[in-house]
Protein backbone atom coordinates (compact mmCIF):
# COMPACT_ATOMS: atom_id res chain seq x y z
CA UNK A 1 0.00 0.00 0.00
CA UNK A 2 1.20 3.30 -0.65
CA UNK A 3 2.12 5.96 1.97
CA UNK A 4 1.30 9.22 0.31
CA UNK A 5 -0.81 9.89 -2.50
CA UNK A 6 0.05 9.80 -5.94
CA UNK A 7 0.30 13.31 -7.66
CA UNK A 8 -2.88 12.26 -9.83
CA UNK A 9 -4.63 11.95 -6.21
CA UNK A 10 -3.29 15.37 -5.12
CA UNK A 11 -4.27 16.97 -8.10
CA UNK A 12 -8.13 15.58 -7.69
CA UNK A 13 -7.80 16.69 -4.43
CA UNK A 14 -7.14 19.96 -5.43
CA UNK A 15 -9.60 20.56 -8.13
CA UNK A 16 -12.84 18.78 -5.97
CA UNK A 17 -11.64 21.14 -3.14
CA UNK A 18 -11.88 24.33 -5.43
CA UNK A 19 -15.42 23.00 -6.81
CA UNK A 20 -16.66 22.80 -3.24
CA UNK A 21 -15.11 25.99 -2.03
CA UNK A 22 -17.49 28.11 -5.04
CA UNK A 23 -20.75 26.17 -3.43
CA UNK A 24 -20.12 26.56 0.25
CA UNK A 25 -21.82 25.59 3.08
CA UNK A 26 -24.98 26.73 2.05
CA UNK A 27 -24.78 24.98 -1.58
CA UNK A 28 -27.57 24.01 -3.77
CA UNK A 29 -27.59 20.06 -4.13
CA UNK A 30 -29.00 19.76 -7.45
CA UNK A 31 -26.90 22.30 -8.55
CA UNK A 32 -23.49 21.11 -7.20
CA UNK A 33 -24.46 17.20 -8.35
CA UNK A 34 -25.12 18.39 -11.71
CA UNK A 35 -21.96 20.06 -11.51
CA UNK A 36 -19.60 17.22 -10.09
CA UNK A 37 -21.05 15.05 -12.76
CA UNK A 38 -19.99 17.58 -15.80
CA UNK A 39 -16.73 17.34 -14.23
CA UNK A 40 -16.45 13.20 -14.01
CA UNK A 41 -16.29 13.45 -10.30
CA UNK A 42 -19.55 11.12 -9.52
CA UNK A 43 -18.62 8.58 -11.96
CA UNK A 44 -14.77 8.21 -11.13
CA UNK A 45 -15.28 4.75 -10.03
CA UNK A 46 -17.00 3.67 -13.17
CA UNK A 47 -15.67 1.74 -15.61
CA UNK A 48 -14.58 4.17 -18.33
CA UNK A 49 -16.50 2.01 -20.88
CA UNK A 50 -19.45 2.90 -19.34
CA UNK A 51 -18.77 6.53 -18.69
CA UNK A 52 -16.77 7.01 -15.91
CA UNK A 53 -13.17 7.58 -14.87
CA UNK A 54 -12.24 3.86 -14.48
CA UNK A 55 -10.82 4.27 -11.19
CA UNK A 56 -12.18 3.14 -8.05
CA UNK A 57 -13.06 3.89 -4.65
CA UNK A 58 -9.88 5.50 -3.77
CA UNK A 59 -10.94 8.34 -5.75
CA UNK A 60 -14.61 8.35 -5.49
CA UNK A 61 -13.62 8.89 -1.25
CA UNK A 62 -11.03 11.49 -2.37
CA UNK A 63 -14.55 13.49 -3.84
CA UNK A 64 -16.60 12.97 -1.37
CA UNK A 65 -13.98 13.72 1.45
CA UNK A 66 -13.10 17.05 -0.29
CA UNK A 67 -16.59 18.21 -0.70
CA UNK A 68 -17.26 17.40 2.83
CA UNK A 69 -14.30 19.62 3.95
CA UNK A 70 -15.75 22.18 1.96
CA UNK A 71 -19.14 22.56 3.68
CA UNK A 72 -21.06 20.57 1.07
CA UNK A 73 -21.00 17.13 1.07
CA UNK A 74 -23.06 15.09 -1.11
CA UNK A 75 -24.79 12.01 0.91
CA UNK A 76 -25.86 10.47 -2.26
CA UNK A 77 -22.54 9.83 -3.71
CA UNK A 78 -22.04 7.28 -1.08
CA UNK A 79 -25.29 5.44 -2.34
CA UNK A 80 -26.06 5.49 -6.16
CA UNK A 81 -22.23 5.37 -7.41
CA UNK A 82 -20.68 3.85 -4.51
CA UNK A 83 -23.17 1.10 -4.08
CA UNK A 84 -25.09 0.37 -6.63
CA UNK A 85 -22.42 1.39 -8.99
CA UNK A 86 -20.19 -1.05 -7.90
CA UNK A 87 -22.66 -3.55 -7.55
CA UNK A 88 -24.02 -3.24 -10.88
CA UNK A 89 -20.33 -2.59 -12.61
CA UNK A 90 -19.06 -6.22 -10.63
CA UNK A 91 -22.22 -8.16 -11.50
CA UNK A 92 -24.74 -6.64 -13.54
CA UNK A 93 -25.67 -8.25 -16.79
CA UNK A 94 -24.75 -6.33 -19.87
CA UNK A 95 -28.23 -4.82 -20.49
CA UNK A 96 -27.55 -3.07 -16.39
CA UNK A 97 -24.66 -2.00 -17.09
CA UNK A 98 -25.20 -0.45 -20.47
CA UNK A 99 -28.62 1.17 -18.10
CA UNK A 100 -27.34 2.31 -15.52
CA UNK A 101 -24.06 3.12 -15.32
CA UNK A 102 -23.55 5.93 -18.04
CA UNK A 103 -26.29 7.37 -16.15
CA UNK A 104 -25.14 7.29 -13.10
CA UNK A 105 -21.74 8.59 -14.19
CA UNK A 106 -23.28 12.03 -15.79
CA UNK A 107 -25.41 12.57 -13.01
CA UNK A 108 -28.71 12.42 -14.92
CA UNK A 109 -30.14 8.94 -12.69
CA UNK A 110 -29.52 8.53 -9.23
CA UNK A 111 -30.59 4.86 -7.32
CA UNK A 112 -31.00 4.49 -3.56
CA UNK A 113 -30.18 1.39 -1.59
CA UNK A 114 -32.45 -0.36 0.79
CA UNK A 115 -30.98 -2.67 3.01
CA UNK A 116 -32.35 -1.80 7.03
CA UNK A 117 -35.52 -3.38 8.02
CA UNK A 118 -37.82 -2.22 10.97
CA UNK A 119 -36.63 -5.69 12.86
CA UNK A 120 -33.80 -6.31 11.14
CA UNK A 121 -31.28 -3.20 11.12
CA UNK A 122 -28.70 -3.95 8.41
CA UNK A 123 -28.20 -8.26 9.30
CA UNK A 124 -28.64 -9.33 6.02
CA UNK A 125 -29.16 -12.70 7.91
CA UNK A 126 -32.13 -11.71 9.64
CA UNK A 127 -33.86 -9.34 6.62
CA UNK A 128 -37.34 -10.59 5.82
CA UNK A 129 -38.32 -8.88 2.04
CA UNK A 130 -38.44 -11.92 0.19
CA UNK A 131 -38.64 -12.69 -3.38
CA UNK A 132 -40.04 -15.43 -4.78
CA UNK A 133 -40.69 -16.68 -8.09
CA UNK A 134 -44.13 -16.41 -10.15
CA UNK A 135 -43.19 -17.61 -14.07
CA UNK A 136 -40.45 -15.57 -15.19
CA UNK A 137 -40.89 -13.09 -12.48
CA UNK A 138 -40.30 -12.04 -9.42
CA UNK A 139 -42.50 -10.59 -6.41
CA UNK A 140 -40.90 -9.21 -3.75
CA UNK A 141 -42.54 -8.35 -0.52
CA UNK A 142 -41.24 -6.71 2.33
CA UNK A 143 -40.35 -3.05 4.25
CA UNK A 144 -37.48 -1.60 4.77
CA UNK A 145 -36.64 1.96 7.01
CA UNK A 146 -33.70 4.77 6.98
CA UNK A 147 -33.72 4.36 3.29
CA UNK A 148 -32.21 7.89 2.16
CA UNK A 149 -33.00 9.57 -1.32
CA UNK A 150 -35.43 7.56 -2.38
CA UNK A 151 -37.84 10.98 -3.56
CA UNK A 152 -34.71 11.79 -5.24
CA UNK A 153 -34.01 8.25 -7.30
CA UNK A 154 -35.09 6.59 -10.46
CA UNK A 155 -34.92 3.25 -8.69
CA UNK A 156 -34.03 1.57 -5.75
CA UNK A 157 -31.28 -1.70 -5.15
CA UNK A 158 -32.94 -3.52 -2.98
CA UNK A 159 -31.84 -6.49 -0.68
CA UNK A 160 -34.17 -9.55 -0.40
CA UNK A 161 -34.17 -13.08 0.15
CA UNK A 162 -34.69 -16.27 -1.95
CA UNK A 163 -34.87 -19.20 -1.16
CA UNK A 164 -32.17 -21.82 -2.16
CA UNK A 165 -33.45 -24.94 -3.68
CA UNK A 166 -30.78 -26.98 -2.33
CA UNK A 167 -31.27 -25.98 1.67
CA UNK A 168 -34.61 -24.57 2.00
CA UNK A 169 -32.60 -21.47 3.58
CA UNK A 170 -33.44 -17.82 2.74
CA UNK A 171 -30.38 -16.03 1.05
CA UNK A 172 -29.87 -12.72 0.30
CA UNK A 173 -30.24 -11.40 -3.32
CA UNK A 174 -30.46 -8.18 -4.80
CA UNK A 175 -32.93 -6.03 -7.37
CA UNK A 176 -33.26 -3.08 -9.39
CA UNK A 177 -37.05 -2.26 -8.62
CA UNK A 178 -37.73 1.09 -10.47
CA UNK A 179 -39.48 4.01 -8.66
CA UNK A 180 -43.06 3.82 -10.28
CA UNK A 181 -43.31 -0.03 -9.58
CA UNK A 182 -46.93 -1.19 -8.61
CA UNK A 183 -47.15 -2.07 -5.03
CA UNK A 184 -43.76 -0.10 -4.43
CA UNK A 185 -44.54 2.82 -1.79
CA UNK A 186 -42.92 4.88 0.29
CA UNK A 187 -43.52 6.83 3.52
CA UNK A 188 -41.22 9.95 4.42
CA UNK A 189 -39.64 9.72 7.92
CA UNK A 190 -40.09 12.84 10.41
CA UNK A 191 -37.07 13.08 11.71
CA UNK A 192 -35.57 16.01 13.68
CA UNK A 193 -32.11 16.18 11.96
CA UNK A 194 -32.86 17.78 8.65
CA UNK A 195 -30.53 17.23 5.98
CA UNK A 196 -31.13 17.72 2.07
CA UNK A 197 -31.43 13.69 1.32
CA UNK A 198 -35.24 12.71 3.02
CA UNK A 199 -35.62 9.37 5.02
CA UNK A 200 -38.22 6.70 4.06
CA UNK A 201 -39.77 3.91 4.88
CA UNK A 202 -40.14 1.50 1.73
CA UNK A 203 -43.35 -0.95 1.89
CA UNK A 204 -43.16 -3.63 -0.98
CA UNK A 205 -46.77 -5.54 -1.43
CA UNK A 206 -46.38 -7.98 -3.95
CA UNK A 207 -43.68 -5.70 -6.32
CA UNK A 208 -43.53 -7.90 -9.74
CA UNK A 209 -40.15 -7.55 -11.14
CA UNK A 210 -39.31 -9.14 -14.61
CA UNK A 211 -36.12 -11.37 -14.34
CA UNK A 212 -33.33 -9.45 -15.35
CA UNK A 213 -34.32 -7.16 -11.83
CA UNK A 214 -31.62 -9.86 -10.20
CA UNK A 215 -28.67 -8.17 -9.92
CA UNK A 216 -25.56 -11.22 -10.92
CA UNK A 217 -26.34 -14.32 -9.66
CA UNK A 218 -29.17 -15.92 -7.41
CA UNK A 219 -26.73 -17.74 -5.70
CA UNK A 220 -23.73 -15.22 -4.94
CA UNK A 221 -26.12 -12.59 -3.33
CA UNK A 222 -23.76 -12.44 -0.08
CA UNK A 223 -20.66 -11.97 -1.86
CA UNK A 224 -22.48 -9.19 -4.08
CA UNK A 225 -23.94 -7.62 -1.15
CA UNK A 226 -20.86 -7.28 0.51
CA UNK A 227 -19.14 -6.15 -2.88
CA UNK A 228 -21.56 -2.97 -1.92
CA UNK A 229 -21.09 -2.35 1.85
CA UNK A 230 -17.78 -2.08 2.10
CA UNK A 231 -17.92 0.91 -0.52
CA UNK A 232 -21.07 2.10 1.64
CA UNK A 233 -18.26 1.76 5.39
CA UNK A 234 -15.37 3.63 2.81
CA UNK A 235 -17.65 6.36 1.59
CA UNK A 236 -19.34 7.08 5.10
CA UNK A 237 -15.81 7.33 6.58
CA UNK A 238 -14.84 9.61 3.86
CA UNK A 239 -18.42 11.66 4.89
CA UNK A 240 -17.44 12.04 8.65
CA UNK A 241 -13.86 12.90 7.57
CA UNK A 242 -14.48 15.66 5.48
CA UNK A 243 -17.44 16.82 7.71
CA UNK A 244 -14.91 16.80 10.90
CA UNK A 245 -12.07 18.96 8.91
CA UNK A 246 -14.88 21.38 7.93
CA UNK A 247 -15.71 21.71 11.55
CA UNK A 248 -12.13 21.78 12.84
CA UNK A 249 -11.38 24.72 10.21
CA UNK A 250 -14.02 27.17 10.94
CA UNK A 251 -12.33 26.49 14.81
CA UNK A 252 -8.95 26.90 13.61
CA UNK A 253 -10.09 30.19 12.34
CA UNK A 254 -11.77 31.51 14.70
CA UNK A 255 -8.93 30.59 17.44
CA UNK A 256 -6.48 32.47 15.58
CA UNK A 257 -8.38 35.57 15.23
CA UNK A 258 -10.89 35.44 18.63
CA UNK A 259 -8.78 37.72 20.73
CA UNK A 260 -9.43 37.59 24.44
CA UNK A 261 -6.77 39.67 27.10
CA UNK A 262 -4.72 40.94 24.12
CA UNK A 263 -3.82 37.21 22.56
CA UNK A 264 -5.77 35.32 20.98
CA UNK A 265 -7.39 32.26 22.17
CA UNK A 266 -5.87 29.78 20.22
CA UNK A 267 -2.33 30.55 21.83
CA UNK A 268 -3.89 29.24 25.00
CA UNK A 269 -3.10 25.04 25.81
CA UNK A 270 -6.91 24.78 26.77
CA UNK A 271 -7.76 25.60 23.16
CA UNK A 272 -5.04 24.45 20.78
CA UNK A 273 -4.42 20.82 22.57
CA UNK A 274 -7.96 19.64 21.94
CA UNK A 275 -7.64 21.24 18.61
CA UNK A 276 -4.19 19.27 17.52
CA UNK A 277 -5.45 15.98 19.05
CA UNK A 278 -9.01 16.25 16.28
CA UNK A 279 -6.77 16.75 13.71
CA UNK A 280 -4.11 13.64 14.66
CA UNK A 281 -7.49 11.31 14.91
CA UNK A 282 -9.17 12.61 11.93
CA UNK A 283 -5.45 11.74 9.93
CA UNK A 284 -4.91 8.51 11.56
CA UNK A 285 -8.75 7.80 10.70
CA UNK A 286 -8.04 8.61 7.31
CA UNK A 287 -5.07 6.97 6.53
CA UNK A 288 -7.54 3.56 8.04
CA UNK A 289 -9.86 5.01 4.90
CA UNK A 290 -6.70 5.09 2.07
CA UNK A 291 -5.90 1.02 3.66
CA UNK A 292 -9.37 -0.28 2.65
CA UNK A 293 -10.06 1.63 -0.40
CA UNK A 294 -6.54 0.48 -1.66
CA UNK A 295 -7.42 -3.13 -0.65
CA UNK A 296 -11.02 -2.99 -2.27
CA UNK A 297 -9.58 -1.54 -5.29
CA UNK A 298 -7.14 -4.32 -5.55
CA UNK A 299 -9.76 -6.83 -5.56
CA UNK A 300 -9.09 -8.60 -1.36
CA UNK A 301 -12.63 -7.90 -0.49
CA UNK A 302 -11.83 -9.70 2.97
CA UNK A 303 -8.53 -7.54 3.88
CA UNK A 304 -11.26 -4.22 2.53
CA UNK A 305 -13.81 -5.75 5.04
CA UNK A 306 -11.70 -5.65 8.27
CA UNK A 307 -10.51 -2.65 7.10
CA UNK A 308 -13.55 -0.82 6.09
CA UNK A 309 -15.32 -1.50 9.35
CA UNK A 310 -12.41 0.28 11.18
CA UNK A 311 -12.30 3.17 8.80
CA UNK A 312 -15.86 3.71 9.43
CA UNK A 313 -15.64 3.18 13.09
CA UNK A 314 -12.39 5.59 13.32
CA UNK A 315 -13.88 8.31 11.34
CA UNK A 316 -17.26 8.75 13.24
CA UNK A 317 -15.29 9.09 15.89
CA UNK A 318 -13.02 11.79 15.24
CA UNK A 319 -15.85 12.95 13.74
CA UNK A 320 -18.22 12.94 16.64
CA UNK A 321 -15.02 14.77 18.59
CA UNK A 322 -13.70 17.16 16.19
CA UNK A 323 -17.10 18.60 16.01
CA UNK A 324 -17.98 18.86 19.55
CA UNK A 325 -14.40 20.45 19.86
CA UNK A 326 -14.96 23.44 17.23
CA UNK A 327 -18.55 23.92 18.82
CA UNK A 328 -16.94 24.65 22.15
CA UNK A 329 -13.87 26.97 21.16
CA UNK A 330 -16.61 28.64 19.47
CA UNK A 331 -19.02 29.05 22.49
CA UNK A 332 -21.96 30.47 21.58
CA UNK A 333 -20.98 31.54 18.23
CA UNK A 334 -20.79 27.73 17.70
CA UNK A 335 -24.84 27.52 17.91
CA UNK A 336 -25.39 30.29 15.31
CA UNK A 337 -26.35 29.94 11.48
CA UNK A 338 -23.34 32.21 10.42
CA UNK A 339 -20.59 29.96 11.44
CA UNK A 340 -22.46 26.60 10.49
CA UNK A 341 -21.66 24.13 12.86
CA UNK A 342 -24.81 23.84 14.94
CA UNK A 343 -26.08 21.38 12.12
CA UNK A 344 -23.18 19.06 12.43
CA UNK A 345 -23.68 18.22 15.36
CA UNK A 346 -26.38 16.07 15.24
CA UNK A 347 -25.16 14.91 11.48
CA UNK A 348 -21.81 13.93 12.71
CA UNK A 349 -23.71 11.75 15.04
CA UNK A 350 -24.93 10.12 11.62
CA UNK A 351 -21.13 8.91 11.10
CA UNK A 352 -21.32 6.65 14.44
CA UNK A 353 -24.57 5.10 13.85
CA UNK A 354 -25.26 4.34 10.15
CA UNK A 355 -24.92 2.22 7.80
CA UNK A 356 -23.44 0.20 11.14
CA UNK A 357 -23.30 1.33 15.03
CA UNK A 358 -19.80 1.42 16.42
CA UNK A 359 -21.18 -1.31 18.67
CA UNK A 360 -21.60 -3.69 15.26
CA UNK A 361 -18.46 -2.75 14.24
CA UNK A 362 -16.68 -4.07 17.59
CA UNK A 363 -18.46 -6.92 17.24
CA UNK A 364 -17.46 -7.81 13.96
CA UNK A 365 -13.57 -6.99 15.30
CA UNK A 366 -13.57 -8.82 18.35
CA UNK A 367 -15.08 -12.31 16.32
CA UNK A 368 -13.53 -11.88 12.89
CA UNK A 369 -10.22 -10.29 13.47
CA UNK A 370 -9.66 -11.55 17.16
CA UNK A 371 -11.49 -14.40 17.08
CA UNK A 372 -13.10 -14.06 20.21
CA UNK A 373 -16.52 -16.00 20.87
CA UNK A 374 -19.79 -14.69 19.88
CA UNK A 375 -21.96 -13.01 22.68
CA UNK A 376 -25.32 -13.46 20.00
Amino acid sequence: MPTTETEEHRSLRSAVSALGKRHGRTYDREQLWSEAAKLGYLGVNLPEEYGGGGGGISELSIVLEELGAAGCPLLMMVVSPAICGTVIARFGTEEQKQTWLPALADGTRTMAFGITEPDAGSNSHRITTTARKDGTDWLLTGRKVFISGVDLADATLIVGRTEDSRTGRLKPCLFIVPRDAPGFTRRQIDMELQATEKQFELTLDDVRLPADALVGDEDAGLLQLFAGLNPERIMTAAFAIGMGRYALARAIEYARDRTVWDAPIGAHQAIAHPLAQAHIDLELARLMMQKAAHLYDAGDDVGAGEAANMAKYAAGEACVRAVDQSVHTLGGNGLTREFGLASLITAARVARIAPVSREMILNYVSHQTLGLPKSY
